[in-house]
């Protein structure tokens, strides 16, 4: 019987297949993160084709937006459990909270002018796709940005709730809408990189799954917020014009 001798896997083999766990692993995050998107929109396009619907919905705004806020707190946690079918349900329940909350505004637009809502998802895509682009490549740390990115966040909720209970004004809501894209281009950016980061070749498939799911859970809220403010953006100039 021939002697088998041991080959020592190199430097550059070991990277090579870290790099394919490491493209899978991100192309899992978008996949999911991509099928959320989609059935947000399949939500919101159907609460929105039924006046019956969107009055329920526009009546609950409110229960629907603090649900969300929660819901971002508390996703991370089911998201890790140890149980895959409460990850799923988690991820799910946030999109679908989504498409029910964006259904009357988006419902405004389609009965306006539908091509802002379409222009409006082109221009998401596209800036959604440089800056992740961009926190998948850079090579500079972005971690530290993480604390500024929370606190500014906090402060751009409130502006948003003071200008609806107090200020209502447009022009508020246009600055408001153009800090916040600005704002969540580099969280994006910073998200991607984190996840990124999270990736580790020996995960547990458990573990790889979740952190996945968490992936695009993160990416599946900016892209959304993204998508809203710009909306607001074009819907308001398209108001000025």
């Amino acid at each position: 019987m021939a002697e088998v001798k041991y080959q020592p896997r190199t430097q550059a083999q070991t990277r090579a297949e870290i790099d394919q766990g490491l493209r899978s692993y991100m192309m899992g995050v978008y996949n999911y993160m991509a099928l959320g998107v989609a059935a947000t929109a399949i939500i919101t396009m159907a609460v929105a084709a039924s006046p019956a619907a969107l009055a329920t919905v526009y009546s609950l705004k409110w229960i629907f937006f603090i649900a969300i806020i929660g819901m971002g707190f508390l996703a991370p946690r089911l998201i890790f459990s140890a149980n895959p079918a409460v990850a799923h349900g988690a991820f799910w329940g946030y999109v679908a909270l989504w498409g029910l909350a964006i259904a009357p505004m988006v419902g405004t637009y389609l009965a306006i002018d539908a091509s802002l809502v379409y222009r409006a998802f082109l221009i998401t895509a596209v800036t959604f796709g440089a800056t992740s682009l961009a926190g998948y490549v850079t090579k500079r740390d972005l971690s530290g940005f993480g604390a500024f990115f929370m606190m500014a966040s906090i402060g751009i909720i409130i502006a948003m709730l003071a200008n609806v209970f107090f200020f209502q004004s447009s022009m508020f809501s246009l600055i408001t809408s153009i800090v916040v894209v600005l704002l969540f281009a580099g969280i994006t950016a910073y998200e991607t990189q984190q996840i990124k980061e999270m990736y580790v070749e020996g995960d547990a498939p458990g573990v790889a799954r979740g952190k996945s799911i968490f992936g695009a859970f993160m990416l599946y809220g900016s892209f959304i917020t993204l998508f809203i403010h710009i909306l607001n953006i074009l819907g308001i100039m398209r108001g000025e014009e």
